[in-house]
């Protein structure tokens, strides 16, 4: 578990990482000169949405399978409702 959970952050940082120069290269190459854009006119702005996006991107949560979800105890037995 501990391994899932390095690796998670891990994945996360990386998508913050690279949001941050996205977002800066974004607000380089494309941003808005005369200041009406309220992301692009500012590279502070752009970094900070392009490292959240590159975080909810690259997140993925663990899938919890069926077995998972609804352990099956053997010594029980299934009954019907009447």
């Amino acid at each position: 578990m501990k391994f899932f959970k390095k690796y998670l952050l891990t994945r996360t940082c990386l998508g913050c990482l690279l949001g941050v120069v996205g977002g800066y290269a974004y607000y380089y190459f494309i941003g808005c000169s005369f200041g009406t854009c309220p992301i692009t006119s500012n590279p502070y702005a752009s970094m900070v949405y392009g490292a959240l996006l590159g975080a909810v991107l690259l997140y993925k949560p663990k899938k919890k399978s069926i077995s998972d979800a609804n352990p099956v105890n053997e010594d029980t037995e299934y009954k019907s409702p009447k």
